[in-house]
């Protein structure tokens, strides 16, 4: 039974702890929040047991005494597991910033300043950022960039995926809600106005020959997929991770599920991609 990959998630409060583990999450990592130390071996080997490969984990490190020691619980799994441990600091100025425009209460603010809090926060923290594996200044980055570099830090072997989701639909039910790109394919000849056609549906090769015989169609899945090929490394860059595009007609049965399913075969070559095809109107 192989070791699962474990990658310790800890630093200041306000220095983006939550999305760095969102960013592992996006990764492919199984990720878990707020775990007491004292039951952090346990937890690991239940993970093992269930064939988990990447783990990231952000431990509850403050209350020791009740909740184990987090030192001691992290130096005993890089001892034996395939452990390491991420630690996220950020600017004073910034935290208090971040705190300010947030309203949130820092942990350790009882009495006194934020800033007070704040250089608490580093004193109790400073034996785990001694043992990090790397340490990320987060004050000058966007949630992209941070994801970035945890990728490259702890995926460094594993290209960037996006996770594609072509959708047809009818205008006439609605727009899905989780669109990013939409393109309205009503002005390609309809073939619901065909007594035959009218009952199949875009997968139909009847269907098919007609929304073919249209001089539009092919212009418009070529610069369709010049868009679409120029957008895809850009998104990949940006940090996405899921992209949903849809193409929508009058009733959702015919000319979309024609149209995305070419573009569907189309982008199946593409191995940075993972492809989703869903018809959502077609049985209306």
């Amino acid at each position: 039974m192989s070791l699962p990959r474990v990658v310790f998630v800890t630093g200041l409060s306000g220095a983006g702890q939550s999305q760095a583990i969102k960013s592992f999450e996006d990764l492919g990592f199984y990720c878990v929040e707020h775990l007491p130390p004292v039951v952090l071996r346990e937890t690991i080997d239940a993970l093992t047991r269930a064939g988990i490969a990447d783990v990231a984990i952000a431990l509850d490190v403050r209350g020791p005494e009740i909740l184990g020691d987090p030192c001691a619980a992290v130096d005993g799994m890089i001892r034996t597991h395939n452990a390491r441990l991420l630690f996220l600091d950020a600017h004073d100025d910034l935290l208090v910033r971040r705190f300010s425009q947030t309203r949130r209460l820092h942990p350790l603010r009882r009495a006194g300043s934020l800033r007070e809090a704040i250089e608490a926060d580093r004193r109790m923290l400073a034996p785990l950022r001694e043992r990090a594996s790397l340490v990320i200044d987060t004050s000058s980055l966007t949630h992209a960039a941070l994801k970035q570099r945890i990728a490259a830090a702890f995926l460094p072997d594993r290209p960037a995926r996006l996770g594609v989701t072509l959708v047809s639909f009818g205008f006439k039910y609605g727009l899905p809600t989780d669109l990013d790109l939409l393109f309205d394919v009503r002005f390609l000849k309809n073939p619901n106005y065909e007594e035959a056609l009218a009952p199949l549906t875009g997968e139909e090769p009847a269907v098919a020959a007609f929304i073919e015989s249209d001089p539009a169609l092919e212009p418009f899945m070529h610069k369709t997929s010049e868009l679409i090929d120029f957008l895809l490394p850009r998104y990949l860059a940006e940090g996405k991770t899921q992209l949903t595009i849809g193409f929508g007609c009058t009733g959702g049965r015919h000319r979309s599920v024609y149209v995305a399913r070419r573009a569907f075969e189309r982008l199946q070559s593409d191995p940075r991609l993972d492809l989703a095809l869903e018809a959502r109107d077609v049985r209306r």
